[in-house]
């Protein structure tokens, strides 16, 4: 049994087809990529798999049971967390604190004990700070715990984005373009990570990106994705050299830039 299943997904909107009969399939401890030009439907995708967005036809399946019945706030209690293109932090908080946040699934429900701040409330909280530093030590975070996200460089939100969703000690990781606008340097150190989520932590990583580089890198398959459509599905060098994902490339600046020969 696969660990995500997308089955045969439409999603309209209006007269558009912003997914048009897609298909695939996500295996537990695997690094599955999404690619495809602007507007080909990746992150539409993950709106879909988060439940932002009711598919027209079709169905998602995560452990083997369909998830659209489900609300985009209890997707997270499943297992499943995500990143987004546009960091979304909260900006007055630091670190420490927004990495805090992405324990919300594993926090008790009795008000009456969290007013009362019981022993085993405070037992509960002790094991929440012990998680969240060792997300902290993962992404070498140590110098920005105690420091505002207002204050931080735009690559540093990046990797705090990354690292609340870890935070909440997911089984599927969805990152949403974790590259884009990083340098080459950052860029590389975000590979090195998504090998170790993988490797060490175990979670398995569903990746929209623009960057064939870093797809090549640490990808087991990839699927392309052209007009809402699959173009092509396999391995990065299977996918990078099929001549319906060159063609839906042709004309753009990152057929030269971002797919390697």
């Amino acid at each position: 049994m696969s660990l995500l299943e997308i089955d045969n997904v439409t999603l309209r909107f209006g007269g558009v087809v912003a997914v048009n009969q897609v298909s695939f399939s996500v295996e537990e401890g695997e690094v599955f990529a999404i690619v495809g030009p602007n507007g080909a439907g990746k992150s539409t995708l993950f709106n879909l798999v988060s439940r932002f967005y009711d598919p027209a036809d079709g169905d998602i399946r995560f452990e083997g049971k369909s998830i659209l019945s489900l609300q985009p706030h209890e997707i997270a209690k499943l297992g499943i967390a995500r990143t987004f293109q546009n960091i979304e932090l909260f900006e007055q908080a630091t670190v420490l604190q927004n990495l805090l946040v992405g324990r919300h699934r594993h926090r008790s429900n009795n008000p009456l004990s969290q007013a009362l701040f019981l022993p085993s409330v405070r037992r509960e909280e002790h094991g929440h700070r012990e998680a969240v530093e060792r997300v902290i030590d993962f992404l070498d975070l140590q110098p920005y715990r105690e420091k505002y996200i207002a204050g931080l460089p735009y690559g540093v939100r990046k990797v705090v984005e990354m690292g609340r969703a870890l935070a909440l000690e997911p089984k599927l990781l969805l990152l949403d373009e974790p590259a884009s606008g990083l340098s080459v340097e950052e860029t590389q150190d975000v590979a090195f990570w998504v090998e170790d989520i993988k490797n060490q932590m175990g979670i398995t990583v569903l990746m929209v990106e623009h960057d064939m580089h870093l797809v090549a890198s640490v990808s087991d398959r990839v699927l392309a994705l052209a007009d809402g459509k699959t173009l092509a599905l396999g391995t990065p060098k299977e996918v990078q050299n099929h001549p319906a994902v060159v063609e839906a490339y042709i004309g753009t600046t990152e057929i030269d830039e971002k797919v390697p020969a």
